[in-house]
Protein backbone atom coordinates (compact mmCIF):
# COMPACT_ATOMS: atom_id res chain seq x y z
CA UNK A 1 0.00 0.00 0.00
CA UNK A 2 2.73 2.51 0.71
CA UNK A 3 4.20 1.85 -2.77
CA UNK A 4 1.02 2.74 -4.55
CA UNK A 5 0.22 5.83 -2.31
CA UNK A 6 3.93 7.40 -3.22
CA UNK A 7 2.85 7.79 -6.60
CA UNK A 8 -0.32 9.88 -6.24
CA UNK A 9 0.99 11.58 -3.62
CA UNK A 10 3.65 12.96 -6.80
CA UNK A 11 0.61 14.00 -8.69
CA UNK A 12 -1.11 15.80 -5.97
CA UNK A 13 1.80 17.56 -5.14
CA UNK A 14 3.16 18.43 -8.72
CA UNK A 15 -0.86 19.91 -9.35
CA UNK A 16 -0.19 21.84 -6.19
CA UNK A 17 2.46 23.48 -7.38
CA UNK A 18 1.61 23.75 -11.02
CA UNK A 19 -1.83 25.03 -9.41
CA UNK A 20 0.16 27.71 -7.53
CA UNK A 21 1.92 28.75 -10.46
CA UNK A 22 -0.81 29.14 -13.13
CA UNK A 23 -3.34 31.14 -10.41
CA UNK A 24 -1.73 34.39 -9.98
CA UNK A 25 -0.46 34.56 -13.78
CA UNK A 26 0.34 38.15 -13.42
CA UNK A 27 1.37 38.55 -9.55
CA UNK A 28 3.10 41.77 -9.52
CA UNK A 29 6.17 41.83 -7.42
CA UNK A 30 5.25 43.89 -3.61
CA UNK A 31 6.11 47.47 -4.24
CA UNK A 32 9.01 48.08 -3.03
CA UNK A 33 8.34 51.92 -2.86
CA UNK A 34 8.45 52.99 0.87
CA UNK A 35 6.23 55.64 2.59
CA UNK A 36 7.05 58.43 4.19
CA UNK A 37 6.63 57.49 8.16
CA UNK A 38 3.44 58.31 9.71
CA UNK A 39 3.48 60.68 12.73
CA UNK A 40 0.92 60.52 15.52
CA UNK A 41 0.29 62.56 18.59
CA UNK A 42 -1.39 61.31 21.47
CA UNK A 43 -2.79 64.62 23.17
CA UNK A 44 -3.67 63.76 27.31
CA UNK A 45 -6.15 65.79 29.42
CA UNK A 46 -4.12 65.37 32.44
CA UNK A 47 -6.41 68.00 34.90
CA UNK A 48 -7.53 67.33 38.14
CA UNK A 49 -11.08 66.21 37.13
CA UNK A 50 -9.28 63.34 36.01
CA UNK A 51 -9.39 61.66 38.99
CA UNK A 52 -13.13 61.24 38.86
CA UNK A 53 -13.17 57.42 39.39
CA UNK A 54 -16.29 57.12 37.15
CA UNK A 55 -15.14 54.63 34.26
CA UNK A 56 -15.49 50.55 35.22
CA UNK A 57 -14.66 51.38 39.09
CA UNK A 58 -11.64 53.16 38.97
CA UNK A 59 -10.44 56.82 38.22
CA UNK A 60 -10.30 58.16 34.63
CA UNK A 61 -6.17 58.91 35.07
CA UNK A 62 -6.26 54.99 35.33
CA UNK A 63 -8.24 54.24 32.18
CA UNK A 64 -6.20 56.43 30.15
CA UNK A 65 -2.82 54.86 31.59
CA UNK A 66 -3.78 51.42 31.01
CA UNK A 67 -5.03 52.40 27.50
CA UNK A 68 -1.91 54.16 26.82
CA UNK A 69 0.20 50.91 27.36
CA UNK A 70 -1.86 48.73 25.57
CA UNK A 71 -2.03 50.86 22.48
CA UNK A 72 1.75 51.29 22.80
CA UNK A 73 2.39 47.63 22.69
CA UNK A 74 0.60 47.29 19.51
CA UNK A 75 1.90 50.75 18.09
CA UNK A 76 3.04 49.72 14.34
CA UNK A 77 6.16 49.50 13.10
CA UNK A 78 7.30 52.78 11.71
CA UNK A 79 4.93 55.03 13.41
CA UNK A 80 6.64 58.04 14.98
CA UNK A 81 4.71 58.55 18.19
CA UNK A 82 5.15 60.90 20.41
CA UNK A 83 2.62 62.29 23.84
CA UNK A 84 1.91 65.09 24.95
CA UNK A 85 0.17 66.33 28.16
CA UNK A 86 -1.94 69.29 29.63
CA UNK A 87 -2.54 70.31 32.93
CA UNK A 88 -0.21 68.07 34.14
CA UNK A 89 2.41 70.30 35.69
CA UNK A 90 0.94 73.23 37.13
CA UNK A 91 -1.16 72.91 40.77
CA UNK A 92 -1.92 76.45 41.48
CA UNK A 93 -4.86 79.02 40.82
CA UNK A 94 -3.46 81.46 38.58
CA UNK A 95 -5.12 81.24 35.27
CA UNK A 96 -2.60 82.82 33.16
CA UNK A 97 0.24 80.17 34.35
CA UNK A 98 -2.41 77.24 34.27
CA UNK A 99 -3.23 77.75 30.33
CA UNK A 100 0.28 77.58 29.60
CA UNK A 101 0.47 74.01 31.20
CA UNK A 102 1.01 71.79 28.38
CA UNK A 103 4.15 70.09 27.33
CA UNK A 104 5.77 67.29 25.27
CA UNK A 105 6.14 64.00 27.75
CA UNK A 106 7.68 61.71 24.54
CA UNK A 107 9.15 62.98 21.61
CA UNK A 108 7.35 62.21 18.49
CA UNK A 109 9.80 59.53 16.37
CA UNK A 110 10.94 56.49 16.73
CA UNK A 111 9.02 54.59 19.78
CA UNK A 112 11.29 53.20 22.76
CA UNK A 113 7.77 51.41 23.99
CA UNK A 114 9.32 51.30 27.61
CA UNK A 115 10.72 54.80 27.52
CA UNK A 116 7.44 56.08 27.06
CA UNK A 117 5.27 53.74 29.48
CA UNK A 118 7.92 54.99 32.34
CA UNK A 119 6.83 58.62 31.33
CA UNK A 120 3.44 57.69 31.37
CA UNK A 121 3.64 55.94 34.40
CA UNK A 122 4.21 59.27 36.18
CA UNK A 123 1.43 61.31 35.43
CA UNK A 124 -0.91 62.34 38.41
CA UNK A 125 -3.75 64.55 37.49
CA UNK A 126 -3.39 67.81 38.81
CA UNK A 127 -4.43 71.68 36.88
CA UNK A 128 -6.32 73.33 34.57
CA UNK A 129 -7.94 72.13 30.76
CA UNK A 130 -5.81 74.49 27.79
CA UNK A 131 -6.60 72.47 25.15
CA UNK A 132 -6.27 75.57 22.95
CA UNK A 133 -2.52 75.93 23.58
CA UNK A 134 -1.72 71.97 23.77
CA UNK A 135 -3.14 71.43 20.16
CA UNK A 136 -0.86 74.00 18.81
CA UNK A 137 1.63 73.00 20.32
CA UNK A 138 0.80 69.41 19.25
CA UNK A 139 0.64 70.43 15.65
CA UNK A 140 4.28 72.00 15.98
CA UNK A 141 5.45 68.59 17.53
CA UNK A 142 4.14 66.85 13.79
CA UNK A 143 6.23 69.41 11.36
CA UNK A 144 8.05 68.24 9.19
CA UNK A 145 7.70 64.72 6.68
CA UNK A 146 5.33 64.12 4.06
CA UNK A 147 3.32 60.87 6.22
CA UNK A 148 0.43 60.87 7.30
CA UNK A 149 0.35 63.07 10.77
CA UNK A 150 -3.20 62.86 13.17
CA UNK A 151 -3.58 64.17 16.56
CA UNK A 152 -5.43 61.93 19.19
CA UNK A 153 -7.20 64.52 21.92
CA UNK A 154 -8.72 62.16 25.01
CA UNK A 155 -10.15 65.26 27.62
CA UNK A 156 -12.46 64.90 30.14
CA UNK A 157 -13.84 68.35 30.08
CA UNK A 158 -14.13 71.69 28.38
CA UNK A 159 -11.60 73.78 27.81
CA UNK A 160 -10.82 76.15 30.58
CA UNK A 161 -8.42 78.79 29.10
CA UNK A 162 -11.31 80.84 26.69
CA UNK A 163 -10.91 83.25 24.91
CA UNK A 164 -8.88 81.17 23.29
CA UNK A 165 -11.11 78.59 21.39
CA UNK A 166 -10.24 75.47 20.45
CA UNK A 167 -12.04 75.02 17.63
CA UNK A 168 -10.85 78.43 16.21
CA UNK A 169 -7.31 76.97 16.90
CA UNK A 170 -8.71 73.65 14.92
CA UNK A 171 -9.97 75.67 12.48
CA UNK A 172 -6.85 77.56 12.05
CA UNK A 173 -4.52 74.36 11.67
CA UNK A 174 -6.93 73.07 9.02
CA UNK A 175 -6.48 76.40 7.38
CA UNK A 176 -2.97 76.07 6.68
CA UNK A 177 -3.42 73.38 4.51
CA UNK A 178 -0.71 71.04 6.88
CA UNK A 179 -3.01 68.04 6.24
CA UNK A 180 -3.39 67.23 9.85
CA UNK A 181 -6.30 65.65 11.61
CA UNK A 182 -7.50 65.69 15.40
CA UNK A 183 -9.46 62.93 16.75
CA UNK A 184 -11.14 63.50 19.94
CA UNK A 185 -12.27 61.21 22.54
CA UNK A 186 -14.94 62.30 25.32
CA UNK A 187 -14.09 60.74 28.62
CA UNK A 188 -18.17 60.43 30.05
CA UNK A 189 -18.77 63.78 28.35
CA UNK A 190 -21.43 65.94 29.30
CA UNK A 191 -23.06 67.90 26.81
CA UNK A 192 -21.00 70.91 26.49
CA UNK A 193 -17.68 68.93 26.39
CA UNK A 194 -19.10 66.54 23.64
CA UNK A 195 -19.90 69.55 21.73
CA UNK A 196 -16.64 71.38 22.39
CA UNK A 197 -15.13 67.64 20.91
CA UNK A 198 -16.92 67.44 17.92
CA UNK A 199 -16.41 70.41 16.86
CA UNK A 200 -12.38 70.41 17.29
CA UNK A 201 -12.82 67.15 15.13
CA UNK A 202 -15.31 68.35 12.57
CA UNK A 203 -12.63 71.15 11.47
CA UNK A 204 -9.45 68.93 10.54
CA UNK A 205 -12.25 65.81 9.39
CA UNK A 206 -11.85 63.65 12.04
CA UNK A 207 -13.76 61.65 14.21
CA UNK A 208 -15.06 62.40 17.80
CA UNK A 209 -15.59 59.29 20.25
CA UNK A 210 -17.47 59.04 23.47
CA UNK A 211 -16.09 56.56 25.98
CA UNK A 212 -17.72 55.07 28.63
CA UNK A 213 -15.33 52.68 29.39
CA UNK A 214 -12.08 51.32 29.44
CA UNK A 215 -11.73 48.55 26.44
CA UNK A 216 -13.72 51.61 24.31
CA UNK A 217 -10.92 53.92 25.48
CA UNK A 218 -8.09 51.25 24.62
CA UNK A 219 -9.81 49.98 21.10
CA UNK A 220 -10.32 53.40 19.71
CA UNK A 221 -6.80 55.15 20.60
CA UNK A 222 -5.71 51.93 18.84
CA UNK A 223 -7.23 52.16 15.91
CA UNK A 224 -6.61 55.91 15.41
CA UNK A 225 -2.82 54.69 15.65
CA UNK A 226 -3.45 52.50 13.43
CA UNK A 227 -5.23 54.29 11.05
CA UNK A 228 -1.84 56.85 10.97
CA UNK A 229 -0.35 54.13 9.09
CA UNK A 230 -2.90 53.80 6.15
CA UNK A 231 -2.44 55.64 2.95
CA UNK A 232 -3.13 58.70 2.74
CA UNK A 233 -6.79 59.43 1.47
CA UNK A 234 -7.66 63.17 1.63
CA UNK A 235 -11.86 63.29 1.69
CA UNK A 236 -13.10 66.39 0.09
CA UNK A 237 -16.16 68.03 1.66
CA UNK A 238 -19.76 67.59 -0.87
CA UNK A 239 -23.21 69.00 0.04
CA UNK A 240 -25.83 66.15 -1.22
CA UNK A 241 -29.29 67.30 -1.67
CA UNK A 242 -33.29 66.64 -1.57
CA UNK A 243 -33.44 65.37 -5.48
CA UNK A 244 -31.25 63.79 -7.76
CA UNK A 245 -31.87 66.17 -10.62
CA UNK A 246 -29.71 68.78 -8.24
CA UNK A 247 -27.31 66.67 -7.14
CA UNK A 248 -23.77 66.96 -6.92
CA UNK A 249 -21.52 64.65 -9.84
CA UNK A 250 -19.71 62.25 -8.27
CA UNK A 251 -16.41 60.77 -9.45
CA UNK A 252 -13.86 57.92 -7.62
CA UNK A 253 -12.92 59.22 -4.36
CA UNK A 254 -14.41 59.78 -0.73
CA UNK A 255 -16.34 62.74 0.12
CA UNK A 256 -17.76 63.68 3.76
CA UNK A 257 -20.97 65.18 3.91
CA UNK A 258 -23.57 66.35 7.07
CA UNK A 259 -27.09 64.60 7.39
CA UNK A 260 -30.17 65.67 9.36
CA UNK A 261 -31.97 62.86 11.63
CA UNK A 262 -34.05 61.17 9.23
CA UNK A 263 -32.98 62.75 6.34
CA UNK A 264 -32.27 61.63 2.47
CA UNK A 265 -29.51 62.85 0.49
CA UNK A 266 -28.66 62.44 -2.95
CA UNK A 267 -25.66 62.32 -5.17
CA UNK A 268 -25.14 60.95 -9.17
CA UNK A 269 -22.40 59.15 -10.62
CA UNK A 270 -21.50 58.28 -13.91
CA UNK A 271 -21.16 54.45 -15.14
CA UNK A 272 -19.70 53.42 -18.40
CA UNK A 273 -20.97 50.19 -20.22
CA UNK A 274 -18.47 47.68 -19.04
CA UNK A 275 -17.98 49.19 -15.54
CA UNK A 276 -19.02 48.47 -11.86
CA UNK A 277 -19.91 51.45 -9.57
CA UNK A 278 -18.92 50.30 -6.00
CA UNK A 279 -19.76 52.61 -2.84
CA UNK A 280 -20.24 52.73 0.58
CA UNK A 281 -21.44 54.59 3.22
CA UNK A 282 -21.25 55.16 6.81
CA UNK A 283 -23.32 57.75 9.07
CA UNK A 284 -21.18 58.33 12.37
CA UNK A 285 -23.65 58.60 15.76
CA UNK A 286 -21.66 61.88 17.11
CA UNK A 287 -23.96 62.32 20.18
CA UNK A 288 -26.23 60.52 21.99
CA UNK A 289 -29.14 58.77 19.43
CA UNK A 290 -32.19 56.39 20.67
CA UNK A 291 -31.84 52.63 20.21
CA UNK A 292 -33.28 50.88 16.55
CA UNK A 293 -31.39 52.84 13.74
CA UNK A 294 -30.34 52.54 10.13
CA UNK A 295 -28.71 53.56 7.02
CA UNK A 296 -29.84 52.88 3.42
CA UNK A 297 -27.73 53.16 0.29
CA UNK A 298 -29.72 52.60 -3.18
CA UNK A 299 -28.53 52.94 -6.76
CA UNK A 300 -31.49 54.27 -8.63
CA UNK A 301 -31.66 55.16 -12.83
CA UNK A 302 -32.93 58.80 -13.15
CA UNK A 303 -36.64 57.66 -13.70
CA UNK A 304 -36.82 56.50 -10.43
CA UNK A 305 -36.40 52.70 -10.49
CA UNK A 306 -34.27 51.29 -8.28
CA UNK A 307 -31.06 49.23 -8.90
CA UNK A 308 -29.99 48.00 -5.94
CA UNK A 309 -29.75 48.52 -2.23
CA UNK A 310 -27.71 48.16 0.71
CA UNK A 311 -28.74 48.32 4.01
CA UNK A 312 -27.82 48.03 7.45
CA UNK A 313 -29.25 48.01 10.91
CA UNK A 314 -29.02 48.06 14.64
CA UNK A 315 -29.89 48.29 18.16
CA UNK A 316 -28.35 50.28 21.30
CA UNK A 317 -24.90 52.10 21.56
CA UNK A 318 -22.92 52.82 18.11
CA UNK A 319 -20.30 55.26 16.76
CA UNK A 320 -20.98 54.26 13.36
CA UNK A 321 -23.09 51.91 10.91
CA UNK A 322 -21.70 51.09 7.75
CA UNK A 323 -23.71 49.64 4.44
CA UNK A 324 -22.67 49.46 0.49
CA UNK A 325 -23.48 48.10 -3.43
CA UNK A 326 -22.13 47.28 -6.59
CA UNK A 327 -23.28 47.55 -9.33
CA UNK A 328 -21.73 46.39 -12.80
CA UNK A 329 -23.05 48.54 -16.12
CA UNK A 330 -23.66 45.75 -19.08
CA UNK A 331 -21.39 45.98 -22.00
CA UNK A 332 -23.01 47.35 -24.93
CA UNK A 333 -23.98 45.40 -28.25
CA UNK A 334 -22.31 48.51 -29.76
CA UNK A 335 -18.61 48.32 -29.24
CA UNK A 336 -18.18 52.26 -29.94
CA UNK A 337 -20.89 53.15 -27.53
CA UNK A 338 -19.77 54.59 -24.10
CA UNK A 339 -22.29 56.54 -23.34
CA UNK A 340 -22.32 56.84 -19.66
CA UNK A 341 -25.76 56.32 -17.24
CA UNK A 342 -26.23 58.63 -14.73
CA UNK A 343 -26.86 56.41 -11.53
CA UNK A 344 -28.64 58.50 -8.50
CA UNK A 345 -27.19 57.36 -4.67
CA UNK A 346 -29.88 57.93 -2.34
CA UNK A 347 -28.37 57.70 1.81
CA UNK A 348 -30.85 57.68 4.18
CA UNK A 349 -30.76 57.48 7.97
CA UNK A 350 -33.07 55.95 10.30
CA UNK A 351 -31.56 57.54 13.43
CA UNK A 352 -33.34 59.67 15.92
CA UNK A 353 -32.15 62.03 18.69
CA UNK A 354 -32.24 61.07 22.16
CA UNK A 355 -34.48 63.60 24.68
CA UNK A 356 -32.60 66.98 25.11
CA UNK A 357 -29.87 66.24 22.08
CA UNK A 358 -29.54 69.06 19.42
CA UNK A 359 -30.33 67.96 15.74
CA UNK A 360 -27.79 70.50 14.24
CA UNK A 361 -25.64 70.04 12.75
CA UNK A 362 -26.29 66.80 11.19
CA UNK A 363 -24.92 63.75 11.46
CA UNK A 364 -21.17 63.15 9.66
CA UNK A 365 -21.70 61.12 6.48
CA UNK A 366 -18.42 59.11 4.61
CA UNK A 367 -19.21 58.17 1.11
CA UNK A 368 -16.94 55.89 -1.04
CA UNK A 369 -17.03 56.05 -4.47
CA UNK A 370 -15.65 54.01 -6.93
CA UNK A 371 -15.74 53.47 -10.74
CA UNK A 372 -14.09 50.54 -11.99
CA UNK A 373 -13.77 48.53 -15.11
CA UNK A 374 -16.04 45.77 -15.03
CA UNK A 375 -15.00 41.67 -15.05
CA UNK A 376 -16.12 41.79 -18.65
CA UNK A 377 -13.59 44.42 -19.53
CA UNK A 378 -10.71 42.23 -18.10
CA UNK A 379 -10.27 39.76 -20.51
CA UNK A 380 -7.41 38.09 -19.13
CA UNK A 381 -9.33 36.73 -16.44
CA UNK A 382 -11.97 33.40 -15.69
CA UNK A 383 -13.14 31.65 -13.43
CA UNK A 384 -12.39 31.66 -10.13
CA UNK A 385 -9.46 34.41 -10.80
CA UNK A 386 -7.14 32.03 -12.54
CA UNK A 387 -6.94 33.92 -15.94
CA UNK A 388 -5.95 32.27 -19.43
CA UNK A 389 -4.33 29.70 -17.27
CA UNK A 390 -7.66 27.81 -16.04
CA UNK A 391 -7.78 25.13 -19.17
CA UNK A 392 -4.22 24.54 -18.54
CA UNK A 393 -5.03 23.47 -14.68
CA UNK A 394 -7.94 21.88 -15.29
CA UNK A 395 -5.87 19.31 -18.03
CA UNK A 396 -3.44 18.59 -15.60
CA UNK A 397 -6.53 17.56 -12.84
CA UNK A 398 -7.68 15.62 -15.59
CA UNK A 399 -4.30 13.79 -16.02
CA UNK A 400 -4.01 13.05 -12.48
CA UNK A 401 -7.52 11.80 -12.18
CA UNK A 402 -6.44 9.19 -15.12
CA UNK A 403 -3.19 8.49 -13.93
CA UNK A 404 -4.41 7.60 -10.55
CA UNK A 405 -7.12 5.17 -11.93
CA UNK A 406 -4.25 3.71 -14.30
CA UNK A 407 -2.12 3.45 -11.42
CA UNK A 408 -4.56 1.57 -9.20
CA UNK A 409 -5.34 -0.73 -11.98
CA UNK A 410 -1.51 -1.77 -12.43
CA UNK A 411 -1.39 -2.10 -8.86
CA UNK A 412 -4.33 -4.62 -9.14
CA UNK A 413 -3.42 -6.49 -11.65
CA UNK A 414 0.58 -6.64 -10.08
CA UNK A 415 -1.72 -8.21 -6.72
CA UNK A 416 -3.74 -10.31 -8.80
CA UNK A 417 -0.89 -11.83 -10.77
CA UNK A 418 1.63 -12.28 -7.45
CA UNK A 419 -1.45 -13.90 -5.92
CA UNK A 420 -1.84 -16.41 -8.82
CA UNK A 421 1.98 -17.38 -8.56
Amino acid sequence: MIRTQRPAAGVCALLAALAAGIAFPGQAVADETTQAAPKVELVLDVSGSMRTADIDGGTRMAAAKQAFNEVLDATPEGVQLGIRTLGADYRGNDRKEGCKDTAQLYPVGTLDRTEAKTAVATLSPTGWTPIGPALLKAADDLQGGDGTRRIVLISDGEDTCQPLDPCEVAREIAAKGVGLTIDTLGLVPDAKTRDQLSCIADATGGTYTSVQHKEELTDRVGQLVDRAADPVVTPVATEGTGQCSSAPALKSGLYTDREEFGQQRWYKVDVRPGQELRASVSVAADRAVNSDYGVLLRAVTVHGREIVRGEASGLGRTDVISTGLRYPKAESDDDEDTTPETVCLQVTNSFSAAAGVKTSPGLPVELTVDVVDGPSQASDVASFGLGRGWWLLGALVLTGFLAGLLWGWVSRWRVAVWRTN
